[in-house]
């Protein structure tokens, strides 16, 4: 095998700069969504070479290693074949370049895409100059000592976000502002409180004492009066908001300002933690694909989902006690009419707040929770990371490190699928790895109950019973939900970690994606052998969310599609226990 395939390891010592971040994410997005299916790409001497047939540019980029799902990692400057040698191109040209061949592909253009692109990289560069040495507590592992310090420094990691999105940390608004509430500047700050009329309070509750962590939060309000926390930088955008203004100056709302226990921003920016709750705000940003707001069906839907899929979760709990889902009990917000008489939407979704039930109640014993997105980073930027957890450890103990993980992971998921028509969203930023002492995988908890689906053949009495409003989003076909699955738990997740796992012992890439099939195939028998596992198993091509076509469409991440990468079990050795693969032979 050449040195390039098998080096000692391919995991980075260092950071990239945020230009290289760009223009790497940029040829992530192309060689997955343009440049590839139209078969324009080619590994060769050590480099990714990648042509935009359309612009007639043909870009080379230094290999660290190749993966056999098509993820390559990259190092180094983007360069393009310009008067017969290789010249490096920025990563604003390279975004010019890009913005032509998909408008030469689409007939659509984008205007807004070099902005977009120009406040990712801004939103990097700040990070990076920004960030400053890793507190102690943050470096002290998992074997004891500050298990909390250890899990929030995880969830505040992720410094150069969606590998596979073209604009990763694009934010609206002004990027200094935004570091006093960004997880990668470690941003930890007093939530905004209302105190709010009571017949203007709007609410569900799935359990009884479900919304008692928000009236902890400030339980001196005045008498006739509920309290509403506020995400800070929300509040400030909604301040000036006509009916909120009058309502402050009816006194039908109050400002009791900013104070009260801090809150940790966590992965998700609008998800935040005090080590008890977790309350998920709306942030009216766009963050990748879409603005981050409670829509009203998700507010209700996050509380109905909780309370009917309740046996549910503890029939996966049950059968699979190293797994559990974060419920999502309750909702609050504000109900101030507007001119029709209802409640103007603006606020309700703008000023809604959702309550996440805390790690204590599903945590294991003894365990650490580590984000699972900051466990599988391309880059080692804290004391999660897999390089981390198996420091000095030989190839032999990564396979079981991973064996146990995907123990843990895949066969929820695919229960809750054949089992319960229940459709999860297990990448890598809802998913929590709880590893013990010596780092092993012990438990994964699933959390956001907003990308929960449920399969319409499987659930329709409970879905009649709902509001249209609110069972239409939480509704999927079979397709589309099958669709969903393999693409968060195979393409984004299970693809990612393994890649990470793979860069420590690069040589051990083919044996960690035949463990992935093992398991898959163990699961397959078990139900039956579904034609769509059937299909995944036999080598069918694997659906990848297109974020680069949707963004440069302009589409809600809803409309998002899907593109299809060939699958990496077609490049593994056919085993006797694959009667498509056998027979072929």
């Amino acid at each position: 095998m050449s040195p390039l395939n098998n080096p000692p390891t391919a995991t980075p010592t260092g950071l990239p700069t945020a230009g290289e971040v760009t223009a790497h994410t940029l040829l992530n997005c192309l060689l997955r969504e343009v440049s590839g299916p139209e078969e324009q790409a080619e590994v060769t001497g050590g480099h990714l070479l990648l042509r935009l047939p359309r612009r007639g540019v043909l870009l080379r980029v230094a290999l660290r290693r190749t993966s056999l799902s098509g993820a390559h990692r990259f190092t180094g400057p983007v360069r393009e074949r310009r008067d017969g040698d290789w010249a490096e191109v920025g990563w604003r040209r390279l975004a010019a370049y890009v913005q032509d061949e998909l408008a030469l592909r689409t007939g659509v253009r984008n205007e807004e895409f070099p902005d977009q692109l120009a406040s990712s990289h801004r939103a990097l560069a700040a990070t990076l100059a920004a960030r400053t040495p890793a507190r102690p507590a943050d470096e002290g592992g998992t074997g004891g000592g500050d298990r909390a310090a250890t899990y929030l420094a995880s969830e505040q990691s992720l410094l150069f976000g969606h590998r596979f999105h073209p604009t990763p940390k694009a934010r609206s608004g002004d990027t200094a502002s935004w570091l006093s509430y960004a997880p990668e500047a470690r941003a930890s700050f007093p939530l905004r409180h209302l105190a709010v009329r009571a017949h203007l309070i709007a609410e569900e509750s799935a359990a009884p004492g479900a919304t008692a962590p928000l009236d902890r939060l400030n339980p001196r309000v005045p008498d006739g009066y509920r309290t509403l926390p506020a995400h800070p930088w929300q509040y400030e955008m909604l301040r000036d908001h006509p009916a909120l203004r009058a309502a402050l100056g009816r006194g039908d709302v109050i400002d009791l300002g900013r104070g009260g226990p801090p809150f940790a921003a966590t992965a998700s920016v609008r998800t935040l933690y005090d080590g008890e709750t977790f309350l998920k705000f709306s942030l009216n940003v766009r963050i990748t694909n879409c603005l981050r707001k409670n829509a009203h069906y998700e507010l209700a839907g996050a509380v109905a989902l909780t309370r009917l899929l309740e046996p549910v979760w503890a029939d996966l709990a049950t059968r699979f006690p190293g797994s559990a889902m974060l419920r999502e009990p309750a909702y609050r917000t504000l109900a101030l009419p507007g001119p029709d008489g209802t409640p103007d939407r603006d606020l309700f979704e703008g000023l809604g707040v959702i309550v996440r039930e805390g790690l204590a109640g599903r945590l294991m014993p003894g365990t650490t929770p580590l984000l699972a997105g900051a466990v599988a980073d391309e880059y080692p930027t804290g004391p999660a990371h897999v390089s981390r957890l198996l420091a000095g450890a030989g190839p032999a103990t990564a396979r079981e490190w991973w064996a146990a993980y995907l123990r843990l992971l895949v066969p929820p998921v695919l229960a809750a699928y054949f089992d319960h028509g229940v459709v999860l969203e297990p990448h890598l930023q809802n998913v929590l790895v709880c590893v013990d002492d010596d780092g092993m995988p012990a438990q994964v908890l699933f959390r956001d109950l907003e990308g929960t689906k449920l399969l319409a053949d499987h659930h329709a009495r409970t879905l009649a019973a709902l509001p249209a409003e609110v069972a239409g989003p939480l509704t999927y076909d079979a397709r589309r939900g099958w669709d969903r699955v393999v693409y968060c738990l195979l393409v984004n997740h299970v693809a990612d970690m393994l890649a990470a796992v793979a860069d420590l012992h690069p040589g051990t890439e083919r044996a960690l994606w035949a463990q992935v099939r093992t398991t898959l195939r163990s699961h397959a028998r078990r139900y039956g052998s579904p034609p769509p596992l059937t299909a995944l198993l036999a080598g069918g091509p694997l659906p990848a969310k297109a974020n680069l076509l949707t963004r440069w469409q302009r589409r809600a991440d809803r409309e998002a599609g899907y593109v299809r990468l060939p699958s990496p079990f077609t490049q593994l050795v056919p085993s006797t226990a694959d009667p498509v693969r056998s027979a072929a032979r």
